[in-house]
């Protein structure tokens, strides 16, 4: 089993449906399917067509250290998709303010992560945007009116 992640804490998995493995695409489908299952090896560009008709796609996390699905989750969402992104596999509750500033709605943990990393650790990075150190450089920068 797994446990998903929002900025609300832990909540049920409210999918009702199977994700459709990336290579499976066809280049030639004429419909893409609801969901995708994503690595950090595919490449985005084969869902440049299809990416506005795509209502989920989730994106493996092979390890902790290694960040290419948040490279990934900003490329989707400057391509335009608008569907719900889910981070899954090896994400940490540290990383999980990255995850939500890269496009991710949600992160799947494994149950087993989840009594190592309890929900009130999560939900301690839920306020993502209050951390985000290019906001608070911005707001140095700019000269205050007396």
């Amino acid at each position: 089993m797994s446990v998903i992640v929002t900025d609300a804490g832990f909540v049920a998995d409210d999918r009702h449906f199977d994700f459709t493995p990336f290579v499976e695409l066809d280049a030639n489908m004429s419909s893409p399917p609801k969901a995708i299952d994503m690595t950090a090896e595919d490449d985005p560009e084969v869902l440049s067509g299809y990416v506005s008709r795509i209502s989920y796609i989730r994106i493996h996390f092979a390890a902790f250290d290694d960040g290419r699905g948040f490279t990934l989750a900003r490329r989707l969402r400057l391509r335009g998709f608008t569907g719900r992104l889910r981070a899954k596999g090896y994400i940490i509750a540290e990383q999980y303010a990255m995850a939500r500033r890269a496009g991710f709605d949600e992160v799947e943990i494994s149950d087993a992560l989840a009594r190592r990393q309890p929900e009130a650790l999560w939900k301690t990075r839920a306020n993502w945007t209050a951390h985000d150190y290019q906001s608070k450089l911005r707001s140095a920068a700019t000269p205050s009116i007396a």
